[in-house]
């Protein structure tokens, strides 16, 4: 198979994978984020790329957001929101964090393959994703490697979820734009 078709393979395990994401599930999760005093995201690997850029759109809509093992990152309090994008859902840092998180009282929401996972099970919110995390054993196939499909999705989730803020906030791209890095 050559590049471009590789990319329509892609494109149709995205759509393919999407179209079995629960509306309601985001849904909640997006007026999760939108009540949360800050909201605090994390994830392992390319799933922590994906929760990075996540959080560079809500700063640039004009909410709280933080990314977990940052230094400028403030302390979770109760009434905060928790967002753990985990294929696997038991990473264990990942799995540690969440248990402290829900000690101290915040919101717990998992976007993950497996809601049945140790994360799964202490969360409050659920986002299931049928993609292909990293073993061969779980949800969504996939002609990519490892948790590539998850990673993607899980990128286009965040997205919409930030388009669906945008609304909520009436905000434009433009006004985004202002609170664009000016230093680079």
């Amino acid at each position: 198979m050559q590049t471009i078709a590789y990319t329509n393979e892609i494109l149709s395990e995205l759509t393919r994978t999407l179209k079995q994401v629960d509306e309601q599930e985001t849904e909640q999760l997006t007026e999760a984020v939108w009540n949360a005093g800050k909201v605090f995201v994390a994830g392992g690997g390319r799933s922590g790329f994906m929760a990075k850029a996540f959080v560079m759109r809500l700063m640039h809509i004009g909410l709280n957001p933080y990314v977990v093992g940052e230094t400028v990152t403030p302390n979770l309090e109760p009434g905060d929101l928790f967002i753990i994008g985990s294929g696997s859902g038991e990473t264990k840092s990942l799995v540690m964090m969440t248990e402290k998180a829900k000690d101290i009282g915040a919101t717990i929401a998992a976007v993950t393959t497996n809601p049945g996972s140790s994360i799964g099970q202490l969360a409050d919110i659920h986002v299931n994703v049928p993609a292909q995390a990293k073993g061969e054993n779980t949800s969504g196939k996939s002609v990519q490697p490892m948790g590539s499909l998850f990673e993607q999705a899980l990128l286009l989730i965040y997205d919409a979820v930030v388009m669906r803020l945008m609304e909520k906030k009436e905000t434009s791209s433009g006004t985004m734009y202002g609170r664009h890095a000016n230093l680079e």
